[in-house]
């Protein structure tokens, strides 16, 4: 049996001494895409924010890599952080760089490598999102589905373990959606990436996911296969996966 590469254990996170995540206990898988669904506000964003270690949690375990990471100093999870890409729901790119730029900024932050090697892992990382013929141009110039693919360049620039992605899809269109579930899937097994993505569609969901995480009101609903969501009876993933919305 596959052992987790990240679990978590008994998390409660609170922003004050509102108790926003309540004993929230689960196992993402290696090589598996792991969907977190829940309505806004139910807690998906700040369970990833535990995890990364953006928020501390109040109380619980998180381990990545079998590493207890909660009581890390910074220094040892700049090591964990650096087999993690994160792409961001807006892509996050900086404007006033191109995207030769934009990719370059981990493999400059936390590598060593020399100019000449940087520049040839951007030029395989953009060839491998199909944007090889942007690498000069600025954010502006790209479309919706354009500028997904080069963040989503970026946050594979150090060949991560685990790539996190919220709302992947927001703000595109079916077909570049779907697109965009796919160059995921190739890059996973391309890769061999753990996939960990926070999303509403239902569409790329069918697509892409192996397991579901249901989150409402912080608390831990269902952890299953896709499968077996699709056929429980526990009434808010039941009526997700029929209607398609919260």
């Amino acid at each position: 049996m596959k052992k987790p590469i990240i679990s978590v254990n008994n998390l409660v996170a609170k922003y004050g001494e509102e108790t926003i995540l309540e004993d929230i206990s689960l196992d993402i898988y290696p090589q598996e895409v792991t969907v977190i669904l829940g309505g806004s506000g139910c807690g998906k964003t700040t369970l990833i924010k535990n995890i990364l270690k953006l928020y501390q949690p109040f109380a619980g375990s998180v381990k990545i890599f079998n590493k207890e990471v909660t009581n890390m100093d910074e220094q040892e999870f700049d090591d964990i952080l650096s087999r993690i890409g994160m792409l961001f729901q807006n892509g996050a790119l900086l404007n006033s760089l191109s995207i030769f730029d934009n990719v370059a900024i981990p493999l400059e932050q936390h590598t060593k490598l020399s100019k000449n090697v940087i520049e040839k892992m951007i030029k395989v990382k953009l060839d491998l999102v199909n944007l090889s013929h942007a690498t000069y141009m600025v954010p502006a110039e790209l479309s919706g589905g354009m500028k997904k693919r080069a963040a989503l360049a970026r946050a594979i620039a150090l060949d991560p373990d685990i790539l996190i992605c919220d709302e992947p899809s927001a703000g595109l269109d079916p077909l570049t959606s779907a697109s965009l579930d796919e160059l995921i899937l190739k890059l996973k097994n391309l890769l061999n990436m753990t996939i960990v993505i926070v999303t509403h569609e239902l569409a790329s969901i069918h697509r892409i996911a192996d397991r579901i995480i249901f989150i409402d009101n912080g608390r831990l609903l269902f952890n299953g296969t896709l499968e077996e969501a699709k056929q429980t009876d526990i009434p808010e993933v039941k009526t997700f996966f029929e209607v398609g919305r919260f």
